[in-house]
């Protein structure tokens, strides 16, 4: 691959673009807001000049609700020898461009799985896709030629590919992602109109759930325009289990020992569910989770504490298998949970101590 054109500079578009230019490819960017291809260009992620002819990749990087328009738009122009989208659902936008009479042998849907709160270029990083998985949903007519384009991207951008059906890839968005969005806000909204002094207890656990709420509403219609089929039949089930537990919350509340007796099982039957649930999700580099022991450390919150923290465990031969901050509410203090082997903790805990931190247990 020597050129590629992006049409779409918003997170993913830029991200991708940052990723080729870095790698040598000539970028060429493109945007229904010609000031947000400007944007992109002055990041470095290409040019907003148009190619003088087709280039060898075009990535359309559109909301999906445009994927199948923009796409159909493009190929009709020639502007590329293979075509290829970033959109987060492939089903709808492939049954749009077949009904459209196209030929798409030279087109194959994808979708990177990575992302963040923020949107637009200037969230934009060459990194957004290290490691990640980047879904490919070729088909029977993809053009082996446009296939192994789509892999030199995915390498470029040093994601790992993953080829997956088309339908099969929207029901497994819809799980791991899109139906958790919507739950996020949920949760989060309840903190809307919530009395201050309870707002004020919010801690890591309350920061975790909430986080991907913070997302910009307007693209994630989009997404979920797309997809709302898998994600409500999702919701349906939770909301069943939601019922369940009110249910048994509401007969913890008895005084008869048998209700309660129920509300006990009925609470613990969807904790245990939920653990089982967690076990699942892969852990480091793809891996099944491992159990870690938790270092806690009190650190003020000034700048070099955290690198002091890493160096010091560097030192004493300690590798940080994973790390979470929890801030402190209203102090300039946080607590650092460092996650280390188990047969690490003791020395990780004693090499600390020695140099001047707290550890808390």
């Amino acid at each position: 691959m020597r050129t590629a054109l992006v049409i779409g500079t918003g997170l993913i578009g830029t991200s991708a673009a940052l990723a080729l230019a870095s790698r040598g490819v000539v970028v060429h960017l493109a945007d229904h807001d010609p000031e947000q291809a400007r944007t992109a260009s002055a990041l470095g992620a290409g040019t907003d000049e148009a190619p003088e002819g087709p280039v060898d990749l075009a990535i359309i990087a559109a909301p999906p609700a445009h994927v199948a328009a923009t796409l159909a738009g493009a190929m009709r122009r020639g502007v590329a020898r293979g075509y290829l989208d970033v959109a987060s659902v492939k089903g709808g936008p492939r049954r749009e461009l077949e009904a459209l009479g196209l030929d798409l042998t030279s087109y194959i849907g994808s979708h990177p799985m990575s992302g963040r709160e923020k949107s637009g270029p200037l969230a934009a990083t060459g990194d957004l896709f290290e490691g990640r998985p980047w879904v490919l949903t070729p088909t029977r007519d993809t053009d082996t030629e446009v296939l192994n384009l789509a892999l030199e991207l995915v390498s470029h951008c040093r994601a790992v590919p993953v080829v997956m059906d088309a339908d099969a890839h929207d029901r497994a968005v819809a799980l791991v992602s899109h139906m958790p969005h919507l739950v996020s806000s949920m949760v989060a909204a309840r903190l809307e109109n919530a009395e201050e002094a309870a707002v004020r207890l919010c801690g890591q656990g309350i920061r975790d759930v909430t986080r991907i709420a913070a997302s910009d509403p307007g693209m994630w219609i989009d997404i979920l325009s797309a997809n709302p089929g898998p994600v409500a039949d999702l919701l349906t089930d939770v909301a069943a289990d939601l019922e369940e537990t009110v249910r048994a919350l509401r007969s913890l509340q008895s005084s008869d020992e048998d209700k309660r007796r129920e509300g006990v099982t009925g609470v613990e039957d969807v904790l245990r569910r939920g653990n089982a649930g967690q076990v699942r999700v892969p852990g480091k580099h793809g891996s099944a989770p491992l159990v870690y022991e938790v270092v806690a450390v009190l650190i003020d919150d000034q700048p070099g504490q955290l690198a002091r923290i890493f160096a010091d465990a560097g030192r004493a031969g300690v590798n940080i298998e994973d790390v979470r901050i929890e801030h402190a509410t209203g102090q300039q203090a946080g607590l650092v949970q460092l996650m280390v082997q188990p047969e690490a903790a003791p020395v990780l805990s004693a090499a600390l101590r020695e140099r001047g931190w707290a550890i808390r247990q």
